[in-house]
């Protein structure tokens, strides 16, 4: 090892001293649910997720396991109940530079159902901080924090959620490509059956056709068999106007995938009709992509094989 690289090895191991301080400081002290339990938020949950579990509704519903965190967050105005020890170890990060953030993932631990009308309490913890470790985003620190739950100051579950707070690595400048023109590589195809032939055929026409039920006239996307409403099996199509509106995006930087060229942005559209679908925006930069924002439907060639039906936005 040089001289260089062991000063350099030398001085991320005192800086990791100075992080590993804070494991084991709370983040979070007796805080409170600002809201109790309760079935529009496992109404809205379940809407969200397409989850039609029956054990999730009826005078005897529980709350879906996996909004266990949902009930602690504060919300736009936050938590009084927070402490600072979070905020001093985020800006120690970024004064060493590691100033951009990804979720990395979260583990959850469940002890026992929550039910309408269950009052929440928790505390939070630093649980870790990790020596400097290098990624394809970058190098950085994984922080851990431990978030232990209560419903009437009885433990129902943990949650733990890890991010990397890291300094982007530098890339050669390159030219942008378009998703899914990646050279030499071929994207991968949809997946048509029976089920949703219909919608491909249109695809294939230029018409983005929406499932409409014929019992109960509830428009549906994607395609199924049958209607969640009324169950019906019966079903025509009605053809979207191309008209939307972005519900909600990500920007997708990581895993890179074979055919794709991050960055990216995925929306949620929102369409005239009232239905969403999940599609890529076209004609605006990624980091300018926001909710809210107008889009129009077009229909985008990737190979000789292969058109799929994109929305194209207007910075304007």
């Amino acid at each position: 090892m040089t001289a260089d690289a062991t000063g350099a090895a030398e001085e991320a191991a005192r800086f990791h001293t100075l992080l590993a301080a804070f494991e084991g400081q709370p983040a979070a002290v007796a805080g409170h649910g600002k809201d109790a339990v309760n079935e529009p938020m496992i109404r809205h949950w379940c809407e969200a997720m397409g989850d039609t579990n029956p054990a999730y509704t009826g005078p005897d519903a529980i709350a879906p396991p996996t909004m266990l965190q949902a009930w602690t967050m504060g919300g736009l105005s936050g938590h009084s109940d927070r402490t600072s020890a979070q905020d001093e170890l985020f800006a120690l990060l970024d004064g060493a530079g590691f100033t951009s953030v990804v979720a990395t993932d979260c583990e959850q631990e469940y002890l026992r159902p929550l039910r309408p009308g269950d009052t929440i309490t928790f505390d939070a913890v630093i649980e870790s901080v990790s020596p400097r470790k290098t990624t394809k985003l970058g190098t950085g620190h994984f922080v851990t924090t431990r978030m232990d739950v209560r419903a009437g100051g009885e433990s129902v579950g943990t949650h733990r959620f890890r991010i990397l707070k890291y300094a982007p690595a530098r890339r050669p400048a390159k030219q942008a490509e378009p998703v899914g023109r990646k050279t030499g590589v071929q994207r991968p195809r949809p997946v048509v059956n029976r089920d949703n032939q219909g919608f491909w055929d249109g695809v294939r026409d230029h018409r983005l056709l929406i499932q409409r039920c014929t019992s109960c006239a509830t428009l549906r996307f994607p395609w199924l068999p049958g209607c969640n409403t009324c169950a019906s099996p019966d079903w025509d199509t009605v053809e979207a106007c191309g008209d939307g509106t972005v519900f909600s995006y990500v920007v997708m930087h990581h895993p890179p995938f074979p055919a794709f060229d991050p960055p990216y942005a995925v929306a949620l559209v929102e369409l005239a009709e009232g239905v969403r679908m999940i599609s890529n925006i076209t004609g605006v930069p990624y980091d300018k992509v926001r909710i809210g924002m107008p889009v129009r439907l077009e229909f985008q060639r990737v190979d000789d094989d292969l058109e799929l039906p994109v929305f194209r936005g207007s910075e304007g």
